[in-house]
């Protein structure tokens, strides 16, 4: 039997997921005499209204989503490569599926370990389908771009008839660093794809928003693709949930982020990356492997019941590693001192 959690940094704690406690929430969502498919109908208004996009449509993952948008770029383009930072979650996580099944090549930009810039693009010299920009950059410590580069890098696309994309999983933990609404960011793009669980802490889901005729050739993929699911509206009311309980908070959990790293920082035992966060996704720099600092992590939770993230990376270094600290609604239980006290323990 696995351990009890008593506490939990981590962002999609069993402590957040219990099916009961997010039936119980659900229930009270939905009255009486519901349709099974308005909850659905509702998340995508909703998302298209605070986007300020015409249309948006709902997919059972972000993987789907993503990918789907690419393949209608390149169809519209008649070319077949989108440039993206070399660390794009279509990259990392899933597995080439944008090669596989679409037959879309992924042209790398920019360092590993930093932001894209204009003049990493100045280099790319062959025509695009897309450019797709992550908002933040997860992979090395939730980075954003300053407004002014953001709007140099998907105008520099569009003047070369490419279309821009936006990686939005983590767009709402983003929207507090620009202090803009969510539609002036979303305006930079023709598509937008948002995720209903990362940040907002939903179950599953995701939604791809853009002008009426892309989403209806999107509707159209999702379909070949097995993803016009007729019962999610569970997976919808839980995103709804989010959108009304937790996308209020992100100011808050940015705050508390920046209060954890300066805690962190002025401990000495680590150090953060970002050194002030700039979402509420950054890393910690430990110094020790990556398997010390992950087995401590497991240890810790073991005899406390304090939850930890024990999947520590890889920094290049053997004897550093970095662990991702995503801060929401569980993470504000914690003092930043206490925080720092807790990972001082991993080594």
């Amino acid at each position: 039997m696995a351990p009890e959690i008593r506490r939990s940094l981590v962002l999609h704690s069993r402590l957040r997921r219990d099916p009961h406690a997010l039936l119980r929430g659900m229930l009270d969502r939905v009255p009486p005499g519901t349709r099974p498919d308005a909850p659905v109908a509702e998340l995508e208004q909703r998302i298209a209204d605070l986007l300020g996009k015409p249309a948006a449509l709902f997919f059972p993952s972000g993987t789907m989503a993503q990918q789907t948008a690419l393949r209608v770029h390149a169809d519209r383009t008649g070319r077949r490569v989108f440039a993206a930072h070399p660390h794009t979650h279509l990259a990392q996580w899933e597995e080439q599926g944008h090669q596989a099944v679409h037959h879309l090549l992924h042209r790398p930009v920019g360092d590993h370990h930093e932001l894209i810039t204009r003049d990493d693009l100045a280099r790319v010299t062959e025509p695009l389908a897309a450019l797709l920009l992550e908002l933040p950059q997860r992979d090395i410590g939730g980075l954003l771009p300053e407004w002014d580069d953001l709007v140099a890098q998907t105008s520099w696309a569009r003047e070369r008839g490419a279309a821009t994309h936006m990686d939005g999983a983590r767009l709402w933990e983003s929207q507090p660093y620009y202090d803009r609404p969510l539609a002036e960011i979303a305006a930079l793009f023709d598509t937008v794809y948002v995720s209903l669980y990362k940040g907002l802490e939903g179950v599953r889901g995701a939604v791809l928003a853009g002008d009426r005729e892309t989403i209806d050739l999107a509707a159209l993929w999702r379909t070949r693709l097995g993803g016009a699911l007729r019962d999610a509206w569970p997976l919808a009311v839980a995103g709804l949930i989010g959108l009304d309980e937790v996308l209020p908070r992100m100011g808050e959990f940015l705050a508390h982020a920046r209060a954890i790293a300066a805690a962190v920082n002025a401990d000495g035992y680590a150090r953060t990356r970002p050194a002030v966060p700039q979402t509420s996704i950054f890393h910690v720099l430990l110094p020790v492997p990556r398997q010390v600092a992950s087995a401590a992590s497991l240890r810790l939770f073991r005899e406390t019941g304090i939850e930890l993230p024990v999947h520590a990376r890889a920094t290049g270094d053997p004897d550093r590693s970095a662990l991702e600290l995503s801060v929401g609604v569980a993470a504000l239980e914690f003092t930043p001192e206490e925080v720092a006290a807790l990972l001082r323990r991993l080594r």
